[in-house]
C-alpha cells in the first residue's frame, strides 16, 4: 500500500522520525543509502513495515506492507508532526534562534504506540546508551518477528504488547538487561490495557498513569510522552547529560543540574522539550572530561 501526503508545514523526515530510533542498529528502525526511513510497528496490534521518503515538491511518500499497513499509513502524518504546533515558539536566545533557522522542519511527532516507546525507555534507565541499545536489539531479534515486505536485512517487528510480561527472566538476563529493568518491563506488560489508554489522556494525566507503575519515574514518563503523545513540553528530568547540554548552550556553563535546566527552560514553557531537541541538534554540548561510564554486561553477573 502506498500513500502520498503533503504536510501543512515543511518537515524534516529523518530528524522528526529519528526520535523513534534506538541506536544505530535498531532492528525496528533503519535508514537506507537513499535516505529513506524504514520503520516497523504494530498499529492496532498488527505487524507492519513502513518506508517513508521525501518526494518532489515537499510531499512525503509512505509505502507499507503487512496486516497493519493501512493503520500505519493513517498514522504517518502524526508521526511526522502533523499535530505539532510550533508557531508560537519564537525564542530570542541566539543559540535557539539560530537552531530554528538551521534546522527547519524539526517537529515533534506522535506515534500512539505506548509499549514500543515504553520498553526501550525502561531499558535506557541509568545505563549507557550502548548497553540499552544492545539489550533492545537482542530482545527484538529473539522475540520479534521478521519485518513484512522488502525491509532492510534483519529488521524485526516488536513483540505484541502483552508478550513482554511473558518473557522469562533468564531471557532478559541473556539480553544483558538487569533485574530491576526487566521487572519494570514485566510489570508494565501486565498493565498494558491501562497504559495504552494514555493515548486519549492529557499529558499530566498520562504522566500520573505511567508513574503509577513501580519502576517508572519522571524521566521514563517524559521520554514516553514525548514520542507517544507528541508532547513538546515534556522535559527529561533526571537525564545524565541533558542538564549540562542546556546549561552550556544557554549560559556557557559546563556543568548543569535539573533545577538549573528547568529554570533556563521556563521562558519556553509549552515547548521545553522542543527547545532541548533543537539545542542537541545544534551540537551545543560541553566538551567531555574524564572517562566514559563503563558498559556493563549482566550476562556475566
Amino acid at each position: 500500500m502506498e500513500r502520498t501526503w503533503r504536510p501543512r508545514r515543511p518537515v524534516d523526515v529523518l530528524a522528526t522520525l529519528g526520535a523513534q530510533q534506538r541506536g544505530p542498529y535498531d532492528p525496528a528502525f533503519q535508514v537506507d543509502a537513499r535516505g529513506r526511513v524504514w520503520r516497523t510497528c504494530r498499529p492496532g496490534g498488527e505487524p507492519a513495515t513502513v518506508c517513508v521518503a521525501r518526494a518532489a515538491g515537499g510531499e512525503v511518500t509512505a509505502t507499507a506492507w503487512g496486516p497493519g499497513a493501512a493503520a500505519a499509513l493513517d498514522a504517518v502524518p502524526l508521526w511526522l508532526g502533523d499535530a505539532d504546533d510550533p508557531d508560537d515558539f519564537r525564542p530570542e536566545h541566539p543559540v535557539l534562534a539560530d537552531a530554528i533557522r538551521r534546522f527547519p522542519g524539526t517537529l515533534i511527532g506522535r506515534t500512539g504506540l505506548v509499549m514500543e516507546a515504553l520498553v526501550p525507555a525502561i531499558l535506557e534507565q541509568k545505563v549507557t546508551g550502548t548497553e540499552a541499545y544492545r539489550g533492545w536489539m537482542r530482545l527484538l531479534r529473539r522475540f520479534g518477528e521478521p519485518a513484512p515486505g522488502p525491509a532492510p536485512d534483519r529488521m524485526r517487528v516488536v513483540p505484541p504488547s502483552g508478550a513482554w510480561a511473558r518473557i522469562p527472566s533468564w531471557e532478559y538476563h541473556r539480553a544483558g538487561v538487569g533485574p530491576q529493568r526487566s521487572r519494570t518491563i514485566v510489570t508494565a506488560g501486565r498493565h498494558v490495557a491501562r497504559l495504552e489508554e494514555i493515548t486519549g489522556l492529557a499529558s499530566d494525566e498520562a504522566d500520573r498513569r505511567l508513574r503509577a507503575v513501580p519502576g517508572i519515574g519522571v524521566w521514563t514518563s517524559a521520554e514516553v510522552r514525548q514520542r507517544v503523545l507528541g508532547d513538546a513540553d515534556a522535559v527529561s528530568v533526571g537525564d545524565y547529560g541533558l542538564p549540562h547540554a542546556v546549561a552550556y548552550a544557554l549560559t556557557g556553563e559546563r556543568r548543569g543540574s535539573d533545577e538549573l535546566m528547568l529554570e533556563l527552560l521556563e521562558p519556553y514553557r509549552g515547548h521545553r522539550h522542543r527547545a532541548c531537541v533543537l539545542l542537541l541538534r545544534a551540537g551545543a554540548t560541553p566538551p567531555r572530561r574524564g572517562p566514559r561510564a563503563p558498559v556493563r554486561d549482566f550476562r556475566s553477573m
